[in-house]
């Protein structure tokens, strides 16, 4: 595991944003994925009755939706110890299996950095 002082700027700042948008939406997840040109999309847990969709799949799916061809990185906040087999192949679809996935715990600290293959 990796210490979040052990971070570069770009990774830190996903992290941050992922933890922002689980504060201010108070749902139990954030994501932030980052695509290849730098730009990031932030969301947050999707909990309706008809869609039900992790933090990091919306961000996923936006970064699709807004032109993302690949992703250099992600991020997610949550309470949970783990990540789901879905959210990481999401991220492997569009960002590749070496593509990395910082997971954190609600106050940010990483608590583990996966690959998304």
């Amino acid at each position: 595991m990796t210490q979040t002082t052990d971070l570069g700027p770009e990774d830190r700042k996903i992290i941050t944003l992922a933890r922002s948008a689980r504060a201010r939406n108070g749902v139990p997840e954030g994501a932030a994925v980052r695509d290849e040109t730098g730009r990031t999309y932030v969301a947050g847990t999707v909990a309706l009755e008809s869609l039900k969709l992790s933090a990091l799949r919306t961000a996923v799916a936006m970064a699709v939706a807004s032109g993302a061809k690949s992703l250099e990185a992600a991020a997610v906040v949550t309470g949970a110890e783990a990540l789901p087999d879905e959210d990481r192949a999401a991220v492997r679809d569009l960002g590749g299996p070496d593509t990395l996935v910082l997971l954190a715990g609600p106050d940010g600290e990483l608590r583990a950095t996966v690959s998304a293959g």
